[in-house]
């Protein structure tokens, strides 16, 4: 009997535990509240996002899908944004914190892009800057662009992060954060340490966009203000606990 209340009463913790748990995904906490921290997913619906290019959100299938708390570009064929397409925020912001959490299947490939005003033509992705997100090992991806600048964490394109040690394992979440501050200073960070700073706007910013695939467009990633971006890149990745709070 007394192993029987002892099972029990483990299996009542693991409960409470796993509540608790939940309860926590998708849910700011009174300090984050004060802070004036805004969820971007509320875990049950796609309010507050839109198609990249359209009015309402995307409803292809395989697509987007909210499910269990966690909001999850489906697979495709790996193309970039030719099925279910991009998502965006209803909302535009200026200077911010914004963070999520991530987490990818192998060789996936996705992207959480910022200052997307959709002014741009493309004929795939809408454009921003970009945290690009990537399976580093897998994903030919990682081995374009310039000296690592299409990895994990890094500005996609543009600049290289460094993050040995900081990632989190394919399958695993993975917490990723971006900074704006109202001077234009940037900062990437990857599981709570910071791998990538710059000055937008700046000579040096300007330089790097001249030798990118974004060289074509006038001002690229100056815009004042814009949306977030969800990217789908035709790879199963899942995201969670988005949420952002103004600087200014």
């Amino acid at each position: 009997m007394n192993m029987i209340r002892k099972t029990f009463a483990f299996s009542l913790l693991l409960f409470s535990c796993n509540v608790l748990t939940a309860q926590k995904i998708n849910s700011l906490t009174k300090k984050e509240k004060k802070e004036g921290w805004k969820l971007l997913f509320d875990g049950s619906t796609t309010k507050g996002w839109r198609g990249a290019k359209s009015e309402g959100f995307p409803t292809a299938s395989p697509g987007w899908v909210v499910k269990d708390g966690l909001m999850t570009i489906q697979a495709t064929d790996g193309s970039e944004s030719q099925h279910a397409g991009d998502i965006i925020t209803t909302g535009e912001y200026s200077a911010f914190e914004l963070s999520f959490d991530f987490k990818l299947t192998k060789g996936a490939n996705s992207g959480v892009k910022y200052f997307v005003t959709g002014k741009e033509k493309t004929g795939a992705s809408a454009i921003g800057l970009e945290y690009q997100i990537l399976d580093d090992e897998v994903h030919p991806d990682a081995k374009l662009g310039r000296n690592g600048n299409r990895t994990l964490a890094s500005l996609y394109d543009l600049k290289t992060c460094d993050k040995a040690g900081a990632t989190h394992p394919i399958g695993e979440w993975n917490t990723g954060r971006v900074i704006v501050y109202p001077n234009n200073h940037v900062e990437h960070w990857l599981n709570g340490r910071k791998v990538l700073e710059y000055e937008r706007k700046s000579p040096a910013y300007r330089e790097l966009v001249k030798i990118s695939k974004y060289r074509n467009w006038e001002n690229f990633g100056e815009a004042d203000k814009g949306h977030i971006l969800l990217q789908d890149h035709g790879n199963e990745v899942s995201y969670r606990n988005i949420k952002i709070r103004a600087l200014n």
